[in-house]
């Protein structure tokens, strides 16, 4: 029967990760920091800090500082993106026009509602030219996505007249809506919930577009 200090040692080190089990938490911790400090407050020190660890454990998931914040802002960008897409995608086979709008918006925004502070880097970071270099190509490739999706959908139910020449201009008021749908749904001072924004917002971007 092993004594209670060979257990404790045991327990101690069975509660040890190995670096591929520990980047999720590190990149979790370097993301909380981003949020409330900026993300020049990320560092390998203040993320041991925050994680209540020593510097070594960080350093034997990422070599340095910056490996470390372009693995937050690689991963982060990551989900924003698959996010947006998949918005887009569970309206695409929606037969009503206006429901297609809203079930986009709606998906929208329980995902972000899932993961605020993947949004809240974004927004609190926009002056940053780490980040804000970043979320530029992400949005420029959800843009051109958007275009896909939209194009062929306007096409088919309302055959829009000069269509590719309002096109570029409705892309842009689109993504700015479902970018004003987030802050609105992550300002405490607003008491929306997902499916209510969305349903808003949904109804009233469908209005726009059908009148194009």
């Amino acid at each position: 029967m092993p004594s209670s200090t060979t257990a404790q040692v045991g327990r101690q080190r069975a509660a040890h990760l190995g670096p591929e089990r520990r980047r999720p938490q590190v990149l979790d911790a370097a993301l909380s920091i981003a949020v409330r400090d900026g993300i020049g407050a990320v560092t390998v020190g203040s993320v041991a800090t925050a994680m209540g660890v020593t510097r070594p454990v960080v350093y034997a998931c990422f070599s340095d500082r910056i490996e470390l914040v372009d693995a937050l802002l690689d991963r982060e960008t990551g989900t924003l993106v698959d996010s947006i897409l998949a918005a887009l995608h569970s309206s695409a086979n929606a037969h009503d026009p206006e429901q297609a709008f809203i079930g986009g918006f709606q998906t929208l925004l329980r995902s972000a509602a899932s993961m605020p502070d993947t949004w809240r880097l974004v927004f609190a970071g926009e002056p940053d030219p780490a980040i804000a270099e970043r979320f530029r190509a992400a949005r420029s490739l959800v843009q051109a996505r958007t275009v896909e999706w939209i194009r062929p959908a306007m096409e088919q139910w309302w055959q829009t007249p000069d269509l590719e020449r309002k096109l570029p201009v409705l892309i842009d008021l689109f993504l700015a809506a479902c970018e004003s749908a987030v802050r609105s749904l992550l300002d405490p001072s607003n008491d929306w919930g997902p499916d209510d924004l969305g349903a808003f917002m949904g109804k009233a971007v469908h209005g726009v577009f059908r009148n194009a």
